[in-house]
């Protein structure tokens, strides 16, 4: 592949970002006897009441000229007496610039350069409780040695116990030892330690914290996992540092806890848990795959459905972890929405965005047990940002259509099928927010960088601003009926700069790439082991709170 970012689409140029258009009528689930009893109920758009919120906080107030919301697709009415997350608060500085916002193709949502400030003007920094130091602007980044153990990606940090109480396990990789092979204290009184910091799960704003080093990290070892894509696979491809495999998040108010793949595990028995979204959505779904193979008691009951070993292709990929009954799966549906052809008067065929109709393999992953979507980076597209003749609901395509309003259709769009066609006491629904990105001096395809950096940001003004995909979409979470685990990841990922691939994103460089290689870089993925793995530790920690809460509830 001679193209500088091989997962694009092959008819994607840096000049007209064609999106892609996939057959999925072929597409044959190996699960599709759990769902041909089902069947989709879209609502008619005329047959949906109308609701015209203030979307004042959405769109900016200078952007006058914005075409007026279309009746085809009414946004859902948020509830006044209901917020996105009680402590999930997305209200953090805004980076003070006077740079406007680039538009950027596919994967890069926009550039902007960390300014030059000085750093004795006053600052907001990540705060963390004080027995695990977080990075602070006027310090390095300090190694828990007091807490964890480093003998291997097997051992568990000792003030991060698990999840819930359970029962020793000789083939658990985790022990109830300390350093000196003393029992750490009785069983009951562990159990009672691990209840307490799952029960402090509740109620703990998770996504605000800070990145403190840990020396038992990563979740698994560098190389160890042959599945990970060549894409971010930057041990392999040569990056010589590995600091940025070091760093645990830490929120303020709880301890989040060390993902364990063997309870995960028992966590999926007899379960689906499925991704919905883009490459950022499969970089998670590699990573969790990855973790939980790692921690199979037979690695070798674990494979792909259908035998595949390059995931970057096809329109969905399955998982089997044959000792468990249950699989991990990933769809490929960029925009949640469809991607669509028509012929034009002329008999010309074109690509649109069907902003009115979710994406057509749903009814294939619309009763699994876990389902993570996510959108965000390909509406960064040049197509996708000038909107001319390429958005379209029923047979009316828009000449012209603002990109904001045409996301704030599509979710809107997703929010309504998930209410019509998901079953929330079956299936638990997430969604994970905009992954940031680090490019600057350019764009992903005109020499953007990121490969001098090894640090993480550590002082919030450099952070950019919350991004207003974010925002429409949490106002249509708000009316939604379904309730929505929100992976609010864009703040903590916003500070790792140092965790991108950056020129260590493929071993066989083209004739072009070898020129000039600091010119292709990818600074919007990221390496693994990595930032994604702490997704899936958060993925993890709002299972266990959830699993809390239920027996809670039962013992009522």
């Amino acid at each position: 592949d001679q193209s500088p970012r091989s997962d694009f689409p092959s008819n994607f140029s840096t000049e007209i970002n064609s999106s892609r258009s996939q057959n999925f009528d072929s597409f044959q689930s190996p699960f599709s006897n759990f769902t041909d009893n089902l069947t989709d109920t879209q609502v008619p758009p005329d047959k949906v009441q109308n609701f015209n919120p203030n979307y004042t906080d959405i769109i900016p107030q200078n952007t006058t000229n914005l075409p007026q919301i279309s009746p085809e697709i009414s946004p859902i009415l948020p509830k006044q007496d209901e917020k996105i997350n009680p402590s999930n608060n997305t209200d953090y500085p805004e980076k003070q610039t006077n740079q406007s916002s680039v538009i950027l193709p596919q994967i890069s949502p926009k550039i902007s350069p960390v300014s030059e400030k000085q750093r004795n003007q006053s600052t907001s920094v990540v705060v963390s409780p004080p027995q695990i130091p977080p990075i602070t602007p006027n310090s390095s980044i300090e190694t828990i040695t007091n807490s964890t153990s480093a003998k291997g990606s097997g051992e568990e940090v000792k003030d991060f116990p698990t999840s819930l109480p359970k029962k020793e396990d000789n083939n658990s990789n985790s022990s109830n030892h300390n350093e000196n092979g003393v029992v750490s204290g009785e069983v009951h009184e562990q159990g009672n330690e691990k209840k307490s910091l799952v029960a402090s799960l509740i109620g703990c704003d998770l996504y605000d914290g800070g990145w403190v080093r840990d020396e038992s990290y990563p979740l698994y070892k560098p190389g160890s996992c042959k599945l990970i894509d060549e894409q971010f696979n930057c041990f392999l491809n040569g990056r010589p540092d590995n600091d940025y495999q070091k760093l645990k998040w830490k929120p303020k108010g709880c301890t989040l806890p060390r993902l364990d793949g063997r309870k995960m595990l028992k966590l999926l028995r007899g379960k689906r848990l499925v991704f919905v979204g883009d490459s950022l959505n499969r970089n998670m779904w590699e990573s969790l795959v990855c973790i939980l193979k790692n921690s199979a008691k037979n690695p070798k009951n674990v494979y792909e459905a259908s035998g595949r070993h390059y995931f970057r292709n096809e329109a969905s990929y399955t998982f089997v972890f044959k000792d468990y009954n249950c699989t991990v799966e990933f769809f490929v549906a960029p925009f949640l929405v469809q991607e669509w052809e028509f012929k034009d008067k002329n008999g010309t065929t074109k690509e649109t965005l069907r902003l009115d109709l979710v994406v057509n393999d749903s009814k294939h992953f619309k009763s699994a047990d876990i389902v993570i979507f996510n959108t965000g980076h390909w509406w960064t597209h040049e197509k996708t940002s000038k909107g001319e003749d390429y958005y379209q609901e029923g047979s009316n395509v828009y000449k012209q259509l603002d990109v904001q309003e045409a996301f704030r259709k599509a979710i809107t769009t997703w929010g309504r099928w998930v209410d019509n066609n998901v079953d929330p006491q079956k299936t638990h629904v997430f969604f994970r927010g905009y992954s940031s990105t680090h490019f600057r001096g350019g764009q992903w395809n005109s020499g953007g960088q990121c490969d001098s950096e090894t640090e993480p940001i550590t002082n919030d003004n450099y952070l950019e601003k919350y991004p207003w995909k974010m925002k429409v979409f949490e106002t249509v979470m708000r009316g939604m009926k379904t309730p929505i685990s929100y992976l609010n990841i864009t703040k903590l990922t916003d500070y790792r700069k140092d965790a991108h691939p950056s020129v260590y994103r493929k071993q066989r460089l083209s004739t072009e790439e070898k020129k000039t290689p600091l010119k292709f870089q990818d600074c919007s993925h990221w390496c693994l082991p990595g930032v994604p793995d702490s997704w899936n530790e958060l993925l993890f920690a709002e299972m266990v709170r959830r699993q809390y809460q239920e027996q809670q509830k039962n013992r009522t």
